[in-house]
């Protein structure tokens, strides 16, 4: 008997479905004004520029960094005067309104002359690093993409590199041969190419077993046309960390070279040269070391800073874009 009810009130059910009036489908503009969802908006929000100002220490060592850079490019039009301006009368004095860093012992401002001392030695850093990244990106590319032999070959330089003194290497080096910047600039920088080529190479290998690296070369795509417009865009973070570290090892070798004259020589100024000048009136007028050496400590620090902070947010697996420069 239930059975039978059943059966009849089925296709009445169906028909009182049919006959119901079909809801209007949303439209655009309800859909529109819809407002974002709070985890929607923290998604939108997150780009690396509110990420580098909601990380008060990254983004001090970015103003620092843009400050040093600007000290640097600027320093001829920052500086009233000449560094080797000599007044015999003003020799040692304490900072003042006059001379905010003071004078040296020949009455020389030591504000002109840390501006161009780090003039000299960002430039030497920027240089070295310039180098560095050239040759490691390319031998880390070529090791990565090729093997076999070619990537025996870098791997085991890059240990021999990398069992010797870097040290040792650019003293022997700049004792048998004049120190000029050119020289400087690449002996720095031939010395630090092996971590680079490490990184890349690592991220070359992981990046050319992706599928798309296989579709390319089934396609028939030249190899090195794939290396460069496929693989190794993907190493542009590991590339910006390790050109963020290797600016402040350049800066650190370079000064340690003119603080024991192995480095440029008068009359340039760099950050390490003052340094050498400052040892004979560390008790008399410690301002003479303190300005330089607060200089060199803060763009270091600064530098690892930025490294840091560049590797938490540039690590595999984050979706975060660099901020694009096209409209």
């Amino acid at each position: 008997m239930d059975s039978s009810i059943r059966v009849l009130e089925a296709p009445r059910k169906q028909e009182r479905e049919k006959m119901r009036p079909a809801s209007p489908p949303p439209s655009r503009r309800s859909a529109r004004a819809e407002p974002l969802r709070p985890a929607e908006t923290r998604v939108r929000r997150t780009g690396f520029l509110h990420r580098l100002r909601s990380d008060k220490a990254a983004f001090a060592a970015f103003l620092l960094l843009v400050l040093v850079v600007f000290g640097a490019v600027g320093a001829p039009l920052l500086s009233p005067s000449s560094a080797d301006v000599i007044a015999p009368g003003e020799k040692l004095q304490p900072p003042s309104a006059r001379h905010p860093f003071g004078t040296d012992d020949l009455g020389r401002d030591l504000f002109v002359r840390v501006l161009q001392g780090g003039r000299v030695s960002v430039a030497v850093g920027v240089t070295a690093v310039l180098i560095t990244l050239l040759i490691g990106v390319a031998g880390g590319a070529v090791a990565g993409y090729c093997g076999g032999v070619v990537d025996s070959l870098v791997m085991r330089l890059a240990d021999v590199m990398l069992s010797i003194p870097v040290f040792l290497i650019i003293l022997l080096s700049t004792s048998i041969f004049s120190p000029g910047f050119v020289l400087l600039c690449f002996l720095i920088g031939s010395v630090q190419w092996m971590e680079v080529a490490r990184v890349v190479r690592a991220t070359v290998i992981s990046t050319g077993r992706q599928e798309f690296v296989s579709a390319a070369r089934a396609l028939g795509i030249p190899g090195a046309r794939i290396l460069f417009r496929h693989v190794l865009p993907h190493s542009g973070g590991p590339i910006l960390v390790a050109a963020t570290l290797g600016l402040a090892q350049a800066i650190v070798i370079e000064s340690t070279l003119s603080f024991f004259g192995f480095g440029l020589q008068p009359p340039a100024v760099s950050w390490g040269s003052l340094l050498k000048d400052a040892q004979s009136y560390l008790a008399t007028a410690p301002w003479i070391a303190i300005f330089p050496g607060v200089m060199i400590i803060a763009t270091v620090l600064s530098c690892y800073v930025l490294g840091d902070f560049l590797k938490s947010v540039l690590a595999p697996g984050r979706a975060m874009r660099l901020p694009s420069l096209r409209r």
